[in-house]
């Protein structure tokens, strides 16, 4: 792990502080963990109209002693970086306004990274503090089509998407995860089709399978409306098919990645200002 905290350019204002409990651990899968969330700080949250609505998690960093409550602004503002809490960006998989709960699905490999051992230990009650959410994408009503495509980072907010299609759209989905027990339930319309790719062992970030399937799959017919998250590389690669090979406009086009082979996230969001990191 990086010993520097990611800088940020959001304030206060921008990205507000909710602080929420842990409710309830699912294990999805062998390589995807739910958390669920509430509890009273749930009305400080304010839902935006995005599928793709994202939160950035705050973990403290072990030995550093922080005010507490928790508030990471005036840790920022008052603390040196080297001592901020780290911050991992995550997809809202869904949100229960009613019930004042919401969702966050976490990848993990055992002990590796920050975020996902977190998710395997955590236990109801233990402190659940974000910032935000952010968000960008809609499907469009507009088009005839919907390509989805993303690796096991980019599912949460994938499916999410699939979901929120009305019953009459049509689409594609690739998915990419490591074997048939990662396969999780998705309820997509009917006219969409979703596609599997299994990797089989070969490491997260390493595979050809998402981009070939996307350059080599039967398209359907008409204007298509993409939605493509996940592995830096793997994103790059699709935006050269997307752009050069199908002649896509970059309206047709929501490309983005979520996480970078070999970087942990405050790196991965450094480099976004680097040209290694720009898609």
């Amino acid at each position: 792990m990086t010993t520097v905290p990611a800088a940020t350019s959001a304030t206060r204002k921008s990205r507000p502080q909710v602080n929420l409990t842990v409710l309830r651990r699912e294990e999805l899968s062998p390589h995807m963990v739910r958390i669920v969330a509430g509890g009273p700080g749930f009305s400080d949250f304010v839902n935006n109209a995005f599928v793709d609505r994202y939160v950035k998690i705050v973990f403290p960093q072990p030995g550093v002693d922080y005010p507490r409550p928790l508030d990471l602004w005036a840790v920022r503002e008052t603390m040196p970086r080297e001592q901020w809490p780290y911050t991992r960006t995550y997809t809202l998989r869904w949100v229960d306004e009613a019930a004042e709960e919401l969702a966050v699905d976490f990848v993990v490999h055992g002990d590796e990274g920050l975020a996902g051992p977190w998710a395997i230990a955590a236990q109801p009650g233990d402190e659940f503090v974000f910032t935000g959410p952010g968000g960008a994408y809609n499907p469009d009503p507009a088009a005839d089509w919907h390509l989805f495509a993303g690796d096991d980072a980019g599912l949460p907010a994938i499916a999410a998407a699939v979901e929120s299609l009305p019953a009459t759209a049509r689409g594609l989905a690739f998915l990419e995860v490591d074997s048939e027990a990662d396969i999780l339930p998705i309820a997509a319309p009917a006219a969409v089709e979703l596609h599997w790719l299994l990797r089989r062992g070969v490491p997260a970030g390493s595979s050809t399978l998402l981009l070939d399937a996307v350059r080599d799959g039967d398209w359907l017919d008409g204007r298509v409306h993409v939605f493509a998250h996940g592995e830096r590389g793997y994103m790059k690669g699709l935006r050269d098919i997307l752009f050069k090979q199908r002649g896509l406009e970059r309206t047709q086009v929501s490309l983005s990645g979520y996480w970078a082979q070999g970087r942990v996230e405050d790196d991965f969001q450094a480099e976004k200002k680097l040209p290694i990191g720009q898609i």
